[in-house]
Parts: structure tokens; C-alpha cells; sequence
């Protein structure tokens, strides 16, 4: 999975400096907001790609001293500078470019170099477009497709996906305004035309802050894990029952769990002890993407009054609970 996360930034880096390279060439050679935009636009991917890439490499770090849980979360962080590049330099810079060429409106010259571009653009960025939604396709199941990006723990193909279409989008804002500000010779139009590019921007990064935060903050793992987790550890001998378990989404492939478990009576300490053993090495014989086991002793009745705080909203996470772990 992380290999085809890289190729597809890789391949989406690659796009977009190129496209960026020949929307300035453009926008200079013709005088058009809106291409000058998109040409920023292209520019902020870029950046956006490498921000990605270098939160990757991050987060696959081990565990250390320092970090115990490891470096999972990186990717979140590195996720949601993204998207606030997209608002801050792409919708921003858009929206800046839009204004002003609306209050000093400057004549468009000919658009022929616009439309060339505007065209291969379209090809790279709708190749680009075309990968990162055939890999969400095999990861959302029967999942809608916000559905599956909303419940998704790994940013990566997701943001690429956001800011392609976010891009197409612009690329068919950008021609319909150089269009009609030549056909029409109303260059007033190509301002507008910056703007709603701006606006197509500020959207998908709050899509995608919202998603990062969330993830950043700290979310639960997917119910299927739950599942697993569940059966595997029940299933070893002298736990009499799991009532439940807490779990937070470290990164795409790195989960920390907390088991309530009720063990037989009869047990000692020692026994205990070589049961949690045998918990840990059954989730790992699973090969679950767990980074952390623990298990708590606890009876039914205590995990029950626990629910029922949290579901509440009276939880005090300063009392002698699962802090304790």
C-alpha cells in the first residue's frame, strides 16, 4: 500500500510541475488572471506533493525513546499543512489575481497558447486523476466515495484525488474564461473566471483540513479491526471475555489498542501475565497493524459504567481508568 501511495504522488508531482512550468509560459505570453492562477495552482500541488512524500517517509520511522508509539502521525500533520497551502497560496493567490484583474481589467492577446496548454494540462492532470481513483476504488469497497473518504485513515491517495479534481475543475474554469473574455472582449471575465477557481480551492481544502484534523486530533480504527482484534483475543485460553476496547489511529497503518478483558478467576498473576503474552503474539501471528497492546483486567460491570460515562459526556480522563495503562 505504501509503495502505491508514492508512485502516485510521484506521478502527480511530476504533472504538476511540468503543467506549472507551461501554465506561466502561458499566462505570460498572453496576460491571462485566470492561467496565472492556474499556473500557481499547479505550483502549490507540487509543494503539496513533496509535503506529502516527505510525511510518508516520516511516518514509516520505528519507535524510539522519544516517540514510543512511533512516527505515524507525521502524515496527518504534513496532510493538513497541505490543505492549509491549498487555501492560503492557491485559493488565496487566486482570489487576489481575480480582484484585481476585474478592477484594472487587462485586454486578453491571443489565447492560442492558452488553449494548448489548457489541453496537454488536461491530459496529465486527468491521467494523474485517473490513477488515484482506480486505487480508491479498490480500497472503498462498497463504500460511497465520501463515505470511503471520510472513513479513510490514509490521506495520501485521497488528497491526490481532492486536488486533481479540484485541478480539472479549474482547468474547465480557466478555458470557459479565456474563452469568453476573447470571444466577448470582456477581459473582465478572466477575472472572474480567477475567482472561481478560488472558490473551487477554498473547498477542497476545507475537505481536506477537516479530514487531516480529525485524524490529526486522533480517531478511533476502523470497526472491521475492532472485529478482529475481538475475536483473536478472545479466543485465548483463560480470558473468560472481552468487554471491549479503546483504540486510536496512529497513522494509515499503525493502531494502538486497550483491551478490558474479564479473565477466569481461578488465575494468578503469573497466569495473567502469560495470558497478555499470548494475546500480544495471537494479534501479531494475525498480522494486525498494531503498534501497541495493552490489556486491562476489568469486570463487565466496570467496562459497562465506563460506556455509559462516555457515551454521557461525564468521563473524567484524570481518574483511575484506563490512564492506568
Amino acid at each position: 500500500m505504501a509503495t502505491e501511495n508514492k508512485f502516485i504522488v510521484y506521478v502527480a508531482l511530476a504533472a504538476n510541475l511540468g503543467i506549472a512550468v507551461a501554465k506561466f509560459i502561458a499566462a505570460s505570453l498572453t496576460g491571462s488572471a485566470a492561467m496565472l492562477s492556474e499556473g500557481v495552482h499547479s505550483l502549490v500541488d507540487s509543494v503539496n506533493e513533496v509535503l506529502l512524500l516527505y510525511g510518508l517517509r516520516r511516518s514509516r520511522k520505528p519507535p524510539d525513546r522519544h516517540h514510543p508509539l512511533g512516527y505515524g502521525r507525521e502524515l496527518y500533520f504534513w496532510s493538513f499543512i497541505v490543505a492549509l497551502l491549498v487555501l492560503a497560496l492557491g485559493a488565496g493567490f487566486s482570489l487576489y489575481e481575480g480582484v484585481n484583474h476585474i478592477l484594472a481589467p487587462d485586454p486578453l492577446r491571443d489565447p492560442t497558447a492558452n488553449y494548448i496548454v489548457l489541453g496537454i494540462a488536461a491530459v496529465f492532470e486527468g491521467s494523474s486523476w485517473y490513477l488515484s481513483l482506480k486505487s480508491v476504488q479498490r480500497r472503498k469497497g462498497r463504500m460511497g466515495y465520501f463515505e470511503a473518504f471520510r472513513g479513510s485513515k490514509d490521506p495520501t491517495t485521497f488528497t491526490v484525488l481532492f486536488e486533481d479534481s479540484a485541478a480539472l475543475l479549474g482547468l474547465a474554469i480557466a478555458g470557459l474564461g479565456v474563452y469568453l473574455s476573447h470571444a466577448l472582449h470582456e477581459p473582465r471575465l478572466d477575472g472572474w473566471a480567477s475567482i472561481g477557481i478560488a472558490v473551487v480551492l477554498a473547498l477542497a481544502s476545507v475537505l481536506l483540513a477537516r479530514e487531516s484534523k480529525a485524524l490529526l486530533i486522533g480517531e478511533a480504527a476502523t470497526p472491521h479491526l475492532l472485529e478482529k482484534v475481538c475475536a483473536i483475543t478472545s479466543k485465548v485460553k483463560g480470558v473468560r471475555r472481552v468487554n471491549g476496547m479503546l483504540t486510536l489511529q496512529l497513522g494509515p497503518d499503525q493502531v494502538m489498542v486497550a483491551v478490558s478483558t474479564e479473565f477466569e478467576d481461578n488465575l494468578t498473576t503469573v497466569a495473567i501475565e502469560d495470558c497478555v503474552r499470548r494475546m500480544e503474539a495471537a494479534t501479531r501471528d494475525a498480522k494486525l497493524p498494531i503498534v501497541a497492546l495493552f490489556v486491562k483486567p476489568q469486570t463487565p460491570e466496570q467496562w459497562k459504567a465506563r460506556v455509559q460515562r462516555q457515551d454521557a459526556g461525564t468521563d473524567d480522563t484524570s481518574g483511575n481508568d484506563w490512564n492506568t495503562l
